[in-house]
């Protein structure tokens, strides 16, 4: 394991984050924000409780996860496109350095940004609701694994993409619409029968449902259903990696 070589690509791509700190901290944290004051003040003074929580309260880990999908593809994306763009890739490939650990500092990198904002994201809310955590080993363990998926996902993303309108095509169009309709506000049991069978098929609900589990102790689906899927979901992203490197997918062409 070349550890210099993890370190220096970690810190650089953590120092990038530093350096543009409004647009990578400070932008959503003021977004979420503005979801507290809006969501928490219209829809909160029509919807006192969900499951005996405090509207407000209960959109706390839907907000946090929402930015943290967000956030993760973003961070990872364009932490491998920019230089593929660039085409300092080709000075990395040609160097002593393995795809498994360019792939641990690239990733890691952009898991430790979206887990930074998260915790930041969960200190804000503190000042609007009161909330509790009930499992507090569980809530570190699905922001670690989620982070980690999602920046794998967005790792592939940064590969796959062969222009910038690509590099936002999957997380606008497919991610964030996944997350606004995978109980981020609402409990899936609010809807329709039919609509709830549906809504099963998201995989963002697994994901929203286990991470507001570890908060109040109650989710849409079970918690081991939701750990489940989160880790279905990381071992595939893994097998897409692998395959990309072990192929020069978009790497060697």
């Amino acid at each position: 394991m070349n550890l210099p070589a993890i370190r220096a690509i970690y810190r650089f791509e953590m120092a990038r984050a530093f350096r543009t700190l409004t647009q990578s901290i400070v932008s959503p944290v003021i977004t979420t924000s503005l979801y507290f004051v809006v969501f928490g003040s219209a829809i909160g003074s029509r919807i006192q409780q969900i499951d005996g929580v405090d509207y407000g309260a209960f959109i706390v880990p839907g907000l946090i996860m929402l930015t943290l999908l967000t956030q993760s593809l973003a961070n990872a994306s364009f932490g491998i496109y920019f230089p593929r763009f660039t085409g300092t890739i080709y000075e990395l490939l040609s160097a002593p350095v393995s795809s498994m650990e360019i792939v641990i500092a690239y990733v890691g990198a952009a898991a430790t940004k979206s887990i930074m904002l998260g915790l930041i994201i969960l200190a804000t809310a503190a000042f609007f609701v009161p909330m509790r955590i009930e499992h507090p080993v569980f809530m570190l363990a699905f922001l670690v694994l989620t982070a980690t998926t999602f920046s794998l996902f967005g790792f592939i993303i940064g590969i796959w993409a062969d222009g910038f309108e690509k590099l936002q095509l999957v997380p606008l169009l497919v991610v964030t619409p996944l997350t606004f309709l995978g109980g981020s506000f609402y409990s899936i049991h609010m809807l329709p029968p039919f609509w709830q069978t549906v809504s099963l098929f998201n995989p963002v609900v697994y994901l929203v449902s286990g991470f507001r589990w570890s908060f109040y102790g109650q989710g849409d689906v079970g918690v081991a259903v939701s750990l489940a899927a989160t880790l279905g979901f990381l071992a595939a992203c893994l097998i897409v990696v692998a395959w990309i490197f072990r192929t020069g997918y978009r790497l060697k062409q």
